[in-house]
């Protein structure tokens, strides 16, 4: 059985970490450094123990952005690399556990209440039912979450390169200039950072429009402030083939429970998202629109959600562990 003593969890992306101690079942002392301020990981979360509590951590969870699979985790967008077993006895631990960051996001979502979400449009979600979570950024993640009775059971996969599939006129646009340029429309390609940008050069050859912005925050504000027809055109097919994208997960899973929204492309749209036409897309599926309808749609407000999730993955995980044993 797991001793009772301190625990951490931890986010982890390619700029920061995000460490926490867990007191009275909650995160506290939230504390942010930079990766680069520490060349090891055990060298941050060590700083962390010694400005936190006297003595050792009995376990944590780090939520990282990348690949988690084997035994060495490699950071994408940073240098860190580690064992898993080794950072569990380097820092002494009688549990570690190492997941995906989405699979955090994943697990936060059950615990989010109505302050910590935005719902757009209308529905209500089901106790326990399926969820879906997405969120464009550098890429597209994607995760599915589901009950069981052994708790909530998170269905991986690789969501985000599913083919693009598209709705209108624009939409055709858009996968007509993907397939020539890529030779394939997948859905990161234009729910993204790079994929706002591959709408806009879309839209803009089609109309026959000189190529103003290279970058997604530039065509994100110019779209915004409503200076630049072919970035408003841009940013509203996003939000557009976003809800399309949502509504094709509500399908594939029955997600009762609802579809949450992350990323930090759609937070950058802010208002402007909230009024798009994202509910009414996340709605068009014809004779399957009765099945989508009642279906809440979320936008994640929480800036602690991965750390939340990391808890509840914890939490989870240790409390069967000790019924196993």
């Amino acid at each position: 059985m797991l001793t009772a003593g301190p625990r951490f969890v931890a986010d982890v992306g390619g700029t920061n970490i995000r460490l926490a101690l867990i007191e009275n079942g909650r995160i506290s002392k939230i504390e942010k450094y930079l990766c680069t301020e520490f060349e090891t990981i055990v060298d941050a979360i060590n700083h962390f123990q010694k400005q936190t509590i006297t003595g050792s951590f009995t376990a944590g969870c780090i939520a990282i952005a990348c690949p988690v699979n084997n035994d060495i985790v490699k950071m994408t967008n940073h240098s860190w690399v580690f064992s898993k077993k080794a950072l569990k006895s380097e820092l002494a631990l009688e549990q570690l556990f190492v997941i995906n960051d989405f699979t955090a996001v994943a697990h936060s979502l059950p615990t989010l209440n109505h302050n910590q979400v935005i719902q757009i449009g209308a529905g209500s979600a089901k106790e326990n039912g399926n969820i879906a979570v997405f969120g464009p950024g550098t890429g597209l993640g994607v995760e599915h979450l589901t009950w069981t009775g052994l708790g909530w059971q998170t269905l991986d996969g690789e969501g985000g390169h599913v083919d693009f599939a598209p709705n209108d006129k624009n939409d055709i646009i858009i996968w007509q200039y993907l397939h020539k340029t890529f030779g394939r429309a997948s859905a990161e390609e234009v729910l993204s950072g790079r994929g706002i940008v591959n709408i806009y050069r879309a839209l803009c050859l089609h109309h026959k429009q000189t190529l103003s912005f290279e970058e997604p925050s530039h065509i994100t504000k110019a779209g915004l402030a409503n200076s630049d027809a072919m970035a408003r055109l841009a940013i509203t097919q996003f939000c557009r083939v976003m809800g399309s994208f949502a509504g094709n997960l509500a399908l594939n899973l029955c997600t009762s429970g609802g579809v949450f929204i992350g990323g930090g492309v759609t937070s950058k749209l802010g208002e402007f998202f909230l009024q798009s036409d994202f509910r009414q897309y996340f709605e068009a599926k014809g004779d399957f629109a009765h099945y989508v309808k009642d279906i809440p749609t979320y936008l994640i407000k929480e800036p602690d959600h991965g750390l939340l999730g990391a808890l509840a993955y914890l939490t989870q995980h240790t409390q069967r562990s000790n019924i196993d044993e």
